[in-house]
């Protein structure tokens, strides 16, 4: 593996994507709403929010958006990183992006579960 080098003074273009997954982050977290929010963060270029993010769909969302609006920094806020981390990173990998420009929030374990009732 060849080795890859991260240009540090490069615009920072960072990519938000908050999954519902089904009902079980959706149901007790506002996904649009997250997803809005993280627009006005900095260096947020684009934000949404989806049902399955670890689907074939929302993850050709993320390599289109990748691509098309040029982002070097993706989050992806959804279930459990144990189980889909190594899916995002393969995602964003297969797109041209360096696999550890990505991060994973756990919404589901850290945030829905614990807030369900």
């Amino acid at each position: 593996m060849a080795e890859e080098k991260i240009d540090n003074n490069e615009e920072l273009r960072i990519g938000v994507y908050v999954c519902h997954c089904g009902v079980n982050v959706g149901g007790v977290v506002d996904c649009p709403s997250v997803a809005e929010y993280a627009k006005s963060l900095p260096n947020v270029v684009h934000a949404t929010d989806y049902k399955y993010m670890c689907s074939d769909p929302g993850q050709a969302m993320i390599q289109e958006d990748i691509k098309e609006k040029n982002l070097n920094r993706i989050v992806v806020a959804a279930c459990s990183p144990r189980l889909h981390e190594p899916t995002f990173r393969r995602c964003v990998e297969e797109a041209g992006l360096n696999k550890f420009l990505f991060e994973f929030a756990n919404l589901r374990e850290q945030d829905s579960w614990v807030h369900m009732n």
